[in-house]
């Protein structure tokens, strides 16, 4: 018996926001050479995606009643995700930011295991130590003997994946939240946090082209709109465990992509790398699939 859309949508929903989490840096860097700073870019970007965002908080707000505490953990663990990992991408090189973003397979089978009860089974932890062990391939210092962070980009990087992973985990405990009220509540923790970074650190206003404001908002509408919508719908079907390894596929659109529009070098290790990970994400979605045959 073949699979129903139901049950093959969220796998086609997380490989699609994961191919565009893996485009993304491109326009952040254009946006960027036109002299929009990371903060402002981020702030402007999802500002615009909540102007549409603000009728389904409206007409949704009830779903404030049923888990707020968990609605809010969430709207701000996404808020800390997508700034940290905008700054990560504007500031590291592209590949070793998304490396360390996506150590977030841990901190998801761990969050999933404790707050979730979702033991992953040994179907999961085969993917998972799959996904692991290209990501430490990848990372691999010989200097250092272990991968580790190494400058501020690294840190935003893996506090960003930490983030998203716990953001998914309160995703999964509020499901009788609407869909529209998760994604509006997003771009909102997205706003609330790049505007109050801003004001810490006095970030200056930027003088640049109305055009580069109206980029970064068509980003908002186009990009960032779409893959919030698509990562939720993803992470609210499947367990956490397995959404985070099939969001892995980013790593392997954000590797071919910087090799071909930049000079980034990739290494022979992190082609191997991404080779077990594209592995444990095809593990994971055909696993997926499968148990609903």
């Amino acid at each position: 018996m073949k699979p129903s859309n139901h049950h093959i949508l969220p796998v086609l929903s997380l490989l699609l926001t994961a191919s565009l989490w893996g485009l993304v840096w491109y326009p952040l860097r254009l946006l960027e050479g036109q002299g929009l700073s990371g903060l402002w870019m981020t702030l402007s970007s999802y500002a615009a995606a909540l102007v549409l965002g603000l009728v389904w908080l409206w007409r949704n707000r009830s779903d404030w009643q049923y888990k707020p505490l968990v609605l809010s953990m969430m709207m701000l663990a996404v808020g800390w995700c997508n700034v940290a990992f905008v700054l990560a991408v504007l500031e590291g090189t592209v590949l070793r930011v998304l490396l360390l973003f996506y150590l977030s397979p841990l901190w998801a089978l761990l969050l999933g295991w404790v707050l979730l009860k979702e033991h992953p089974g040994s179907s999961g932890l085969l993917v998972f130590v799959l996904a692991l062990a290209g990501a430490i391939t990848m990372l691999w210092d010989p200097d250092l003997d272990m991968p580790w962070p190494r400058d501020r980009a690294d840190w935003l990087a893996v506090s960003s994946g930490f983030a998203f992973s716990f953001a998914n985990v309160m995703i999964r405990k509020s499901q009788r939240v609407s869909m529209q009220t998760k994604s509006a509540a997003s771009w909102l923790g997205v706003v609330l946090v790049a505007g109050i970074w801003i004001l810490i650190v006095q970030e200056p206003f930027p003088l640049v082209q109305v055009s580069t404001w109206f980029a970064a908002a068509l980003l908002g509408w186009l990009g960032f709109v779409v893959m919030t919508v698509t990562v939720i719908y993803g992470v609210s079907h499947m367990p956490v465990h397995r959404s985070a390894v099939i969001l892995l596929f980013e790593l392997v659109v954000g590797a071919v992509s910087s090799l071909i529009l930049t000079d980034e070098r990739v290494l022979l290790q992190e082609w191997l790398g991404g080779a077990l990970i594209l592995t444990a994400a095809y593990l994971a979605a055909h696993a997926h699939i499968g148990e609903h045959k």
